[in-house]
């Protein structure tokens, strides 16, 4: 069963860069660590063997699972996406109703979130809270503490 994800071209050029030194750099090491460890002797007794062992089927499930990702990958169009409404990749300002703070946050793929960036992912409660809102509607979003609510007060796009 695959999961489509939508990315930007920002995000997918990361994933292909991670891809790239899982096979070119990290692979490689891998196999010289067992290549190093096959040297010292019995492997029945070689602990460091079994661990780099160990580690080079961890790094292939990484890379089979990256692989997996990109192959179901769609680039997002944005000179197709409706500028109206709230939707992945908008640029939303807000206006906390409870203490008059605005934020802005721009909706992402879950694997590109960065709060620390005001990137949030469309899945987390706020993302979901404002997906499908106009300009001058009201957010109200479930979060663990309460509800927040919040006017929305400008859409754009990056």
């Amino acid at each position: 069963m695959s999961n489509v994800s939508y990315y930007t071209a920002e995000g997918l050029q990361k994933l292909k860069e991670e891809l790239n030194h899982l096979r070119d750099v990290e692979r490689p090491k891998s196999s010289q660590a067992i290549a190093d460890a096959r040297d010292k002797g019995d492997l029945s007794e070689n602990a460091e063997y079994d661990a780099a062992k160990e580690a080079q089927g961890l790094l292939e499930l990484k890379i089979a699972k990256l692989e997996e990702t990109l192959s179901n990958a769609r680039l997002i169009d944005e000179s197709q996406l409706d500028t109206s409404k709230v939707l992945v990749l908008s640029t939303v300002k807000l206006k906390n109703q409870q203490n008059g703070m605005t934020i802005s946050y721009t909706l992402v793929a879950e694997s590109e979130a960065d709060l620390k960036a005001g990137k949030i992912s469309v899945t987390s409660p706020i993302g979901k809270g404002l997906l499908g809102k106009e300009v001058g509607d009201v957010a109200e979003i479930q979060v663990p503490n309460g509800v927040l609510k919040f006017d929305v007060l400008e859409i754009s796009r990056n």
